[in-house]
């Protein structure tokens, strides 16, 4: 989906069309304050923004979005100037069109905009599904788990927790099980995205 926030109610009015009729869904929105106050859809999405807009410019309105799981923001102003240009990509913008530009630019950016969104939104929905599987983990197993990615043996491990190497055995068994983890390699990939970091050869 494409959401436009102009206060041109002609510019809208022209996205609108050319958006539809790449066979995407389209919303627009005359003010910031409209386009934060809808209720927006669960997809992939790209968002076009005015710098110039009434209530907020397009520039704070960014900032705003910045803390949140906002689409790419693909910037369009009639009124544009280098400095604006350069703190909007610099914030993460993808592409800065000055008016008038010719569609096929804004259809470019659009087309990038929305893999750049479905990608960001697989990538959060597997974190999630990570830290799903890790809650999944009983207090002792999260304990046991920094010492199995460091690649402790679990005679080392057993000692430095007061435990037996056989337990410590089945808590790395349960452990990969309920990670999903298909090697001690893959482990450490997970725990390194969910920022676990391995046990120092210290302990």
């Amino acid at each position: 989906m494409i959401f436009v926030v102009d206060d041109d109610f002609r510019i809208r009015e022209a996205l609108a069309s050319l958006i539809s009729s790449l066979g995407l869904q389209v919303a627009v929105f005359g003010s910031a304050s409209e386009f934060l106050e809808f209720d927006k859809p669960d997809c992939p999405a790209c968002l076009v923004l005015d710098l110039e807009l009434p209530d907020s410019s397009g520039l704070e309105l960014q900032k705003e979005l910045a803390e949140r799981n906002a689409p790419p923001i693909v910037f369009i102003t009639g009124h544009g100037d280098i400095p604006s240009s350069v703190r909007a990509m610099k914030a993460g913008a993808i592409e800065f069109l000055p008016k008038p530009f010719e569609e096929h630019e804004l259809i470019r950016a659009l087309e990038a905009g929305i893999a750049l969104d479905r990608a960001n939104r697989e990538r959060r929905s597997a974190l999630a599904e990570l830290q799903r599987q890790y809650r999944t983990l009983t207090p002792r197993e999260k304990e046991v788990l920094p010492f199995v990615v460091a690649g402790f043996a679990n005679k080392q491990t057993a000692a430095t927790l007061g435990t037996s190497e056989i337990t410590i055995g089945v808590h790395r068994g349960a452990i990969m099980r309920k990670m999903g983890a298909r090697s001690l390699a893959e482990l450490v990939r997970m725990t390194d995205r969910l920022g676990i970091a391995p046990a120092s050869s210290n302990v």
